[in-house]
């Protein structure tokens, strides 16, 4: 490798080591001037306003579960939608596509009564209801 590859290389390598320099001041600088008084209030546990209450590690319901997963699959398939509704305005303005308007329209509409006879199927199983 010639000499002038290397020295691309040396601005990158200036900014690596400037990073890793402002890091570890910035850690070194706040241990020597922050005050360390650790309380036992200061060590609890503390998340979203809330004490907690319990153990760390107890098991959730399956039904968090299913929620979680059926809202991906929902997420997901919406996002087929955002390139479909890009395009279809202009398969109906070209005319050389006239014969795909339908075909292109139908096949959407059939994505759509699937999504919906899923979400009717999730909705009479009660999986989203979070009382039962």
């Amino acid at each position: 490798m010639d000499q002038s590859g290397i020295a691309n290389y040396i601005p990158i390598l200036i900014i690596f080591l400037l990073a890793i320099i402002f890091a570890s001041a910035a850690i070194v600088l706040s241990r020597l001037a922050g005050r360390n008084r650790p309380t036992s209030v200061k060590l609890m546990p503390y998340e979203c306003g809330v004490e907690p209450v319990g153990a760390a590690r107890e098991r959730q319901s399956v039904k968090f579960y299913l929620v979680a997963m059926i809202f991906l699959l929902f997420d997901i398939e919406a996002v087929f939608l955002i390139p479909w509704a890009v395009v279809f305005p202009g398969v109906l303005r070209d005319p050389s596509l006239r014969h795909l308007r339908f075909i292109f329209y139908g096949e959407m509409m059939l994505f759509m009564v699937v999504l919906f006879v899923g979400l009717f199927y999730v909705w009479r199983k009660g999986v989203l209801e979070w009382n039962r």
